[in-house]
């Protein structure tokens, strides 16, 4: 696919591998529209770049402020090329003593939004007639369950997810579609989302003693699907750091003790 000039719509755009992926995709000339609630974040992320940069504030629990920052970027910026669903969430969030926001919140973000999303793209590409590329930023806990309650609704989401994305693949198929999609799972990454979901403490914990990549690296890899001929859809792919053997994050965690 020849990326110069085409629109891509990065979700999570603020932070993490959402704004590493928005600065890489500017670099390589792209229109590239973020998608967050911090709209000033995005805006802030760059000076100069070969691309062009949109922010739009778009809280992705909405459904409505989904579909309206979709319809904008049509309107606005132009018929979508590339999708990047990278917004996700982790927090406590047992089935037996949960809170029943928190489950909403994890779904709503991790796998509606994905849904929401790959439905809005896909509509506008096969409109305009683009073999555009759906890019689904997964998780290893949509490979093997980390064994911790704590955690059960992010790795349900993930699992779902990841399914999810697979029977879209199908559907495509089935309807003769060039449209691409991958669900792309990366190990740990050093981001704020341990912190963001289980306190400083642990995500200090866990980045000292657990191996992590970085945000640029998943933008990276993002580029090399892209870049793959247009003959060839990966549909999964595991990024993991060297010598991964496992992220259990819960509050009875060893690494805390």
């Amino acid at each position: 696919m020849d990326l110069k000039e085409k629109v891509a719509v990065v979700t999570g755009a603020s932070t993490g591998i959402g704004a590493a992926t928005v600065k890489t995709l500017l670099n390589i000339g792209m229109k590239v529209v973020g998608f967050a609630r911090r709209k000033e974040l995005i805006e802030n992320l760059v000076e100069n770049h070969k691309g062009k940069l949109f922010a739009r504030c778009v809280d992705v629990t909405k459904s409505q402020e989904i579909l309206n920052g979709f319809d904008w970027v049509t309107k606005n910026v132009g018929p979508i090329h590339v999708l990047i669903n990278n917004a996700g969430i982790s927090r406590y969030a047992s089935i037996l003593s949960g809170n029943l926001e928190d489950w909403k919140q994890i779904m709503d973000t991790n796998f509606m939004s994905i849904a929401i999303g790959c439905k809005e793209a896909i509509k506008v590409m096969r409109e305009h007639k683009i073999d555009g590329y759906i890019i689904n930023i997964n998780s290893i806990h949509g490979y093997y369950d980390c064994l911790d309650p704590n955690s059960i609704m992010y790795t349900s989401s993930k699992y779902a997810s990841r399914v999810m994305t697979e029977n879209i693949r199908l559907e495509l198929a089935e309807i003769g579609s060039n449209i691409r999609i991958t669900n792309l799972a990366p190990g740990l990454v050093k981001t704020d989302i341990v912190e963001s979901g289980y306190g400083k403490d642990l995500s200090n914990a866990v980045y000292k003693n657990l191996p992590f990549i970085f945000a640029e690296d998943v933008a990276d890899t993002i580029v090399y699907l892209l870049s793959a001929p247009p003959r060839i859809n990966i549909s999964e792919m595991l990024v993991r750091p060297i010598g991964e053997i496992g992220t259990k994050i819960s509050s009875n965690n060893y690494l805390l003790k």
